[in-house]
């Protein structure tokens, strides 16, 4: 094969790599999952955002100076690989699979849920997040520089609905202070398993920035861009969810806010057309969510496919080495299929243990880099592999149970692929 045919072009700089971190963590994160982790951990949720955007800011040190280093597509799994064992390569790349397909699941269902939301419909939830994951599954097959322009559009329309959302609703939210709506702050029965649940959900929502790991071939300059990108994409993120998740907490209360926590809450402000443009920023950050997540999960599966971790036809690029085609339509079609469970509680809590144990590889890969390829302390990528794995058995046990069968059938089909890779 031709070099230019399974080399990515690096086409991305800094600025580029931060719109496809933004939307990949601006959407599920902050327009689904706040209502699903404060129907967990009340006004707790809070402070659950606050202790998430810790673990994930480790993770995200980690994960910059190991794609800084080691710049190729694939992520984790490629860090596995040479850091640590093929094995544990093998696991980070078949969880970030299944991790992050039921996250993009979530944000299609979510998309339908506020389409359906706004428009009055019902009854073609399901219909409508499959057509969601045909269409952007068509656009990331025109290319890279396709989905880049379709992102920014994007990303600009759910910057603008977050911050007229905060700007709106912090009037309310100050006279709301004292009310009862963050009164009793922790949940009465079990506080402190609620609280850690809740910041194993809300964790899902900053791991977007790994998006920009998983870019390694596609942007210029990698040990420069890909640790900025990182940051300003994490910075931005923190101080966005902790205003977002304290205005509409204050206003709509805990309990209240559902599946549609900000076009809830937005309600509350007496602002005309303000509900109508917060659904129109979570319709376009779902899309920028399974736009991205698409994108990712290609790269990965492209990175597993050359290595024979997976059939070797999903290891290729296409005549002109920019889309990994069948890699594309491969995640494609898993997305639909996770979209058919239909219960947004369910692919979230997925995606939030498979995730965790992604990230708690990440953390012990950093933690094997040499004192030269070592951008921060190493206690650093020590707290994140604590708490990742501490975490990722707070979400309910059926899903851990789920997640640890899931790597058991993973080694099984890994064991078979390259049994037949080798025949």
């Amino acid at each position: 094969m031709p070099e230019s045919a399974s080399i990515l072009k690096r086409e991305l700089g800094v600025f580029g790599a931060t719109l496809m971190g933004l939307g990949s963590i601006l959407g599920t994160g902050v327009f689904v999952s706040i209502g699903i982790a404060a129907g967990i951990s009340g006004p707790a949720v809070i402070l659950a955002i606050a202790l998430a955007a810790m673990v994930a800011v480790a993770n995200g040190l980690s994960s910059a100076q190991l794609a800084a280093n080691h710049p190729v597509s694939g992520g984790t799994y490629e860090y596995g690989y040479r850091y640590l064992t093929p094995e544990l390569g093998f696991v980070a790349g078949w969880m970030f699979l299944l991790a992050k397909s039921a996250s993009a699941a979530t944000a299609a269902l979510g998309f339908s849920g506020y389409v359906l939301n706004a428009s009055g419909g019902e009854g073609v939830s399901v219909p409508l997040a499959l057509a969601a994951v045909a269409g952007l599954t068509a656009v990331v097959l025109g290319g890279l520089r396709r989905s880049n322009i379709a992102n920014i559009a994007i990303v600009s329309i759910t910057l603008l609905s977050l911050s007229v959302f905060i700007l709106s609703g912090l009037p309310v939210a100050l006279s709301a202070a004292g009310s009862d709506r963050l009164t009793p702050f922790f949940p009465v029965e079990n506080p402190v398993a609620a609280l850690l649940q809740g910041t194993a959900l809300m964790f899902v929502a900053y791991t977007g920035y790994g998006r920009i790991a998983t870019l390694g071939e596609e942007v210029r300059e990698p040990r420069r861009t890909i640790p900025r990108a990182i940051i300003v994409t994490m910075s931005v993120t923190m101080v966005l969810y902790v205003g977002v998740a304290w205005v509409a907490v204050a206003t709509a209360g805990a309990a209240g806010l559902g599946a549609a926590p900000l076009e809830v809450a937005s309600r509350a402000f007496g602002v005309p057309g303000l509900p109508q443009l917060v659904a129109l920023g979570a319709i376009a950050a779902m899309l920028g969510v399974l736009l991205n997540l698409i994108l990712g999960l290609s790269r990965v599966l492209l990175a597993m496919g050359r290595r024979g971790d997976m059939p070797a036809r999903v290891g290729r690029l296409n005549a002109s080495g920019t889309t990994p085609t069948a890699a594309v339509v491969v995640m494609g079609t898993t997305i639909a299929l996770l979209v058919l469970i239909g219960n947004l509680k369910i692919t979230w809590s997925l995606s939030a243990f498979n995730v965790l144990i992604y990230y708690g590889i990440t953390n012990w890969a950093a933690l094997r880099l040499s004192p030269e390829e070592r951008l921060y302390p190493r206690w650093i990528a020590g707290v994140g592999l604590a708490a990742c794995f501490f975490l990722a058995f707070w979400v309910e046990w059926r899903i851990w149970v789920a997640g640890v069968l899931a790597i058991a059938i993973g080694a099984l089909w890994r064991a078979i692929v390259r049994s037949r890779g080798r025949s």
